[in-house]
């Protein structure tokens, strides 16, 4: 579920059904800790890729090496 879907859900009104201004209050906090976990998710793909890469480089330059000797 994205921010974006949080943001614009839509509860039928009841008789004594929750204050609407909580509703909308709680759904914008629940969509701004959504929007966080998804840009620190990114960050970690992010790291996880740069490690991969530096670890293939790191593997190629000892394999080089071993061949070399």
């Amino acid at each position: 579920m994205r921010s974006g879907q949080v943001r614009t859900r839509t509860f039928t009104m009841r008789r004594r059904g929750a204050d609407p201004a909580e509703v909308a209050a709680f759904l914008d906090r629940v969509a701004n800790d959504l929007d966080a976990l998804y840009a620190a998710l990114a960050d970690s793909r992010g790291e996880a890729d740069r490690f991969r890469l530096a670890l293939r480089d790191w593997q190629s330059q000892l394999a080089r090496a071993k061949h070399l000797s």
